[in-house]
């Protein structure tokens, strides 16, 4: 049995739910509407929407985004531990470790002052210059290098709040314990931040795994540049969006993963 106030609240999240879904059908309606009507629309639609292209070039393009996954995976976890040893380098507190403080600081400031497109040209084109042999003149490697070294930057300044974020106190009472200054961020502060930024982290993850699409302007032929290869082909757009649906495929339920997780940390909160 519902109470009066269940009762009500049941109704007006119903009612809501009613509101949304109305106004939402009738935007979508009005664009459908509308849209058709403009005078460019034929030929915007023999130009990227293209039934019979798209269904051609969707296959290949989603073997080559295989090739995005696996350079997701191998910088994904290098990312990870190497921006928490960067945020470890800005937390540090003890006067000796101050060039590891003022080197955390000063590449956080470099990486994420640099755009991420400025620093894959830069890696992938200036490292193999320097007439490496095989395979280390890989565009593959260089490639991945500068995704590492990027977003370990923005992904450091996420630890560093989520470190922040732990009371002073928790390290106070930890240290009368007679614990070390690395035990305490081991086995006190460490657990606590990594819990708090994992939303965070999660939206920094949606974001690598778009941003792989980069290293196609130094060579690997994943799944931006065999659209453009079919672009080419086919004089046609099309396959530019044939692509972004498989992107969308994959990134669209992991944004809505972050967002459970956020919402669910901050239920935990209140």
């Amino acid at each position: 049995m519902l109470t009066p106030r269940q009762d009500y609240n049941r109704r007006a999240r119903r009612r809501s739910i009613f509101i949304a879904a109305a106004s939402t059908a009738a935007a979508i309606s009005l664009l459908l509407l509308l849209i058709p009507l403009s005078p460019g629309w034929a030929a915007v639609q023999k130009s990227f929407f293209n039934a019979e292209i798209f269904a051609k070039s969707f296959p290949v393009l989603l073997r080559a985004f295989v090739l995005d996954v696996a350079i997701f995976l191998w910088c994904a976890p290098l990312i990870a531990l190497w921006g928490l040893a960067i945020a470890l380098c800005r937390d540090a507190r003890a006067p000796a470790l101050y060039p590891l403080r003022l080197f955390g600081a000063l590449y956080t400031d470099v990486f994420r002052g640099v755009p991420v497109i400025l620093i894959v040209y830069l890696i992938g084109f200036g490292v193999p210059g320097l007439g490496l042999p095989r395979p280390w003149n890989s565009p593959y490697i260089w490639g991945s290098l500068a995704l590492i070294l990027t977003y370990s930057a923005y992904v450091a300044e996420i630890f560093r709040s989520g470190i922040d974020s732990v009371h002073a106190s928790q390290r106070s009472a930890a240290a009368s314990l007679g614990l070390s200054d690395w035990h305490v961020m081991r086995d006190v502060v460490l657990p606590q931040a990594v819990r708090r930024v994992a939303p965070a982290n999660m939206n920094m993850l949606i974001a690598l795994q778009k941003d792989v699409a980069l290293l196609s302007f130094i060579g690997p032929v994943e799944i931006l540049r065999q659209a453009g290869v079919y672009k080419s082909l086919y004089a046609n757009f099309t396959p530019y969006v044939a692509a972004a649906v498989i992107f969308l495929v994959v990134t669209i339920p992991a944004t809505r993963f972050a967002d459970r997780m956020l919402a669910r940390q901050q239920k935990q909160r209140s």
